[in-house]
């Protein structure tokens, strides 16, 4: 018999024989019909839907369920994925971390997360694994520039596939495809069956809100996370075991200097602030902190910098303790020592090419318009952007500089110096910002400077930055608050800041 529901919404048409047990995909979820009770240890993945009289469950459960349930099922219609043997055109010698790390992988029977320094290869073992897994593949990246990376190298690696894209203009889903995150995310509920190897280029967006029904709505059994820094600082890297698996390698920057990466050196310089900003700093931070104690409020908490950010908002004394935050903050990055630090490192390394970092957009314009270098912000156009990058490149341009355009998903192998102005106690933009100059090259020796001000929160930041991961989680999850808004929270777990 077959049984049909008017197709509304919240309804659904089945068209199925009831006494057919089966299971197919529908919309991010597995749908188990023609069962009149589950089997046997079941019910811990799927329950039961009276809209369309069958049992439901996470579509990414069907690497845990679909075990126990074959010998339960007359068909299995979930997985459209189909088996794709794979050829490589390129020579591929992989270095012996990339090997490892792909072993790690697939001793994890092809579910896990892989940690590898900017520079190291990643790419190349989210290949080998296309190829290992034989299953049609679906790559997520979270920027145009690295679906473009990704696109050159499978048309090269597989020049007999039809290689899709999914984002920046295009929706053309193939066997293997690239696509953003975005993309990914609004489209998985009609793509989660299509793919049997998921590939997430820089893991650490996935967990997001928006981003992570990408993992779940997908029933992909194979899964294959990429990243130098999966640490997050809202402590949600934690979902990454359930949404891909566990971090099954990790190799750090020092482990490969020398070897596939460049020698580098990190090297603090510190400066000081002049006696009439040193007046200013602490004026700033007196009106600020009387503010706080005023209402009981301490910084050291993520809460306690959210109340302080509703109730800036709420009185005339609120509005002015949050600008004299914000200039304690522009004071301290932007100090005039700054620049005559970076005059001198310039002069240092003459033709040396080198990316020069800062926390903020109006930074950048000032080393830009005093050294006469180009600048990539958020606001730069793209084929702005492109042409600076490819004169950068080249050799055209021997600087730039950028406010947080370029701590990921772009590619700069010549590189050898970068300049830290000023940053976020983020351990992972730290890792970002110094895997822009690590890149092999003959006889490159590798140099990040922190310009650090002395006696400001500065110090605390760039201590907290360079921790070992785990390392002040509470202190990074303020930070991540403050990505909400323009000012920067405090970087210590004192109600006062020097």
């Amino acid at each position: 018999m077959t049984h049909r529901t008017k197709d509304t919404a919240g309804l659904y048409r089945t068209g199925r024989d009831e006494n057919e047990r089966q299971l197919r995909f529908d919309r991010g979820t597995l749908l188990l019909e023609g069962v009149a009770e589950l089997p046997a240890g079941m019910d811990a993945w799927f329950c039961y839907d009276p809209r369309v009289d069958a049992y439901r469950a996470p579509a990414h459960r069907y690497s845990d369920l679909i075990g126990p349930l074959k010998g339960e099922l007359a068909r299995n219609k979930a997985p459209r994925y189909q088996r794709r043997d794979l050829t490589c055109a390129l020579e591929m010698t992989p270095y012996p971390h990339q090997r490892e790390a792909l072993a790690a992988w697939q001793t994890a029977k092809g579910r896990g997360v892989i940690v590898l320094p900017t520079g190291a290869g990643k790419t190349l073992v989210g290949l080998l694994a296309l190829c290992w897994a034989r299953r049609d593949g679906l790559i997520m990246v979270p920027t145009l520039d690295l679906m473009q990376q990704w696109y050159a190298l499978l048309r090269a690696a597989f020049p007999d596939q039809d290689i899709g894209l999914i984002g920046g203009g295009y929706h053309e889903p193939q066997p293997l495809t690239i696509a953003t995150y975005d993309s990914a995310a609004r489209h998985i509920e009609r793509l989660g069956d299509r793919f049997g190897l998921l590939i997430f280029d820089e893991v650490h967006h996935l967990p997001s809100e928006f981003y992570r029904a990408i993992a779940e709505f997908s029933l992909a059994p194979y899964r294959l996370g990429l990243t130098a820094t999966p640490e997050r600082s809202d402590g949600r890297d934690a979902d990454l075991l359930e949404l891909v698996g566990p971090i099954v390698y990790r190799c750090r920057p020092e482990q490969l200097a020398g070897g596939m990466l460049a020698d580098f050196q990190v090297r603090p310089i510190h400066v000081d602030l002049s006696p009439a900003e040193r007046t200013a700093y602490q004026h700033a931070l007196d009106d600020r902190n009387a503010f706080l104690q005023a209402n009981r409020l301490s910084l050291s908490t993520l809460e306690g910098w959210n109340r302080f950010v509703m109730l800036s908002a709420r009185s005339v004394e609120g509005r002015r303790a949050m600008r004299a935050h914000r200039d304690a903050r522009r004071i301290a990055h932007a100090t005039p020592a700054k620049l005559r630090a970076l005059g001198l490192i310039l002069a240092n390394h003459p033709g040396a090419r080198t990316v020069i970092f800062t926390e903020d957009n109006a930074t950048a314009y000032e080393v830009s318009q005093r050294f006469l270098i180009p600048c990539l912000t958020h606001q730069t156009a793209i084929k702005e952007r492109q042409a600076i990058l490819d004169r950068f490149k080249t050799g055209t341009y021997a600087a730039i500089v950028t406010s947080n355009v370029l701590n990921e998903g772009v590619d700069v192998p010549d590189a050898s110096i970068g300049v830290i102005l000023s940053g976020s106690a983020s351990a992972r933009e730290f890792v970002q910002r110094l895997g822009r100059i690590l890149r092999r090259g003959e006889g490159k020796k590798a140099i990040l400077y922190e310009v650090i001000a002395r006696e400001t929160r500065e110090e605390r930041v760039a201590d907290r930055r360079r921790a070992p991961p785990d390392a002040g989680r509470k202190a990074a999850r303020i930070e991540a608050t403050l990505a909400l808004f323009d000012p920067q929270p405090p970087a210590d777990s004192e109600q006062t800041e020097r």
